[in-house]
């Protein structure tokens, strides 16, 4: 029941680097699906200067969040429903996807960050040009990982970050109605009373 939530936070924390610039413009956006399989929106979410909050718009009856920590390395899944969370390494959350894109520290030469990555080596980077993307002027690239699959991302020169990204199996995402501004800093903590959710006792006890 927490697919949805998790399914959007992995397609995001598949941008980060192990290695990144921390945000320059913290902002907004709304999370939309615009490959072959459509759906519009998916999710929101919220970027601090270290911190990520996803929420998915597909509640399915359980409501909730997924806050990353990218100083930590950690990522924690907020049950809202159960008044519980759930922590979790980022590797956890990022491993499901093998094609890796990046939080570039120059958005005008990203291809030396992409090609940096483990899951890229030996891959290809390509720097196409000036695009723009929901009218904010953004830098395409393409590329492929190290599997061979290849991809599409646009950066954007001011968030650092793709505000677009697509992939040779017809995926695709997209940031929109970006809005740039402090983030409050309740975003990313967990809500007073909310008890760990403890997945080792948990399987203890089905043993």
């Amino acid at each position: 029941m927490f697919r949805p939530v998790v399914k959007i936070a992995c397609a995001i924390v598949c941008l980060l680097a192990a290695s990144f610039a921390l945000a320059q413009t913290e902002f907004s956006a709304d999370i939309a699906n615009t490959g072959r399989e459509g759906g519009g929106k998916n999710g929101k979410v919220y970027f601090g200067k270290d911190k990520i909050r996803f929420e998915s718009s597909r509640q399915e009856g359980m409501g909730g969040a997924v806050i990353v920590d990218l100083s930590a390395h950690t990522s924690t899944m907020v049950m809202d429903q159960q008044h519980m969370y759930m922590e979790m390494p980022i590797q956890m959350t990022s491993k499901r996807d093998p094609y890796h894109f990046f939080r570039a520290g120059d958005p005008e030469n990203a291809c030396p960050d992409w090609l940096a990555q483990p899951a890229n080596k030996g891959g290809t980077c390509h720097k196409v040009g000036n695009d723009t993307v929901n009218g904010r002027s953004v830098v395409k690239y393409e590329g492929t990982n190290a599997e061979g699959k290849s991809g599409k991302a646009w950066l954007d020169p001011k968030l650092r970050f793709p505000v677009k990204w697509e992939e040779s199996d017809g995926s695709g995402w997209e940031l929109q109605n970006i809005k740039e501004g402090t983030q409050p800093a309740n975003l990313f903590e967990i809500p007073a009373g909310y008890k760990k959710f403890d997945m080792g006792g948990m399987m203890q006890r089905q043993n």
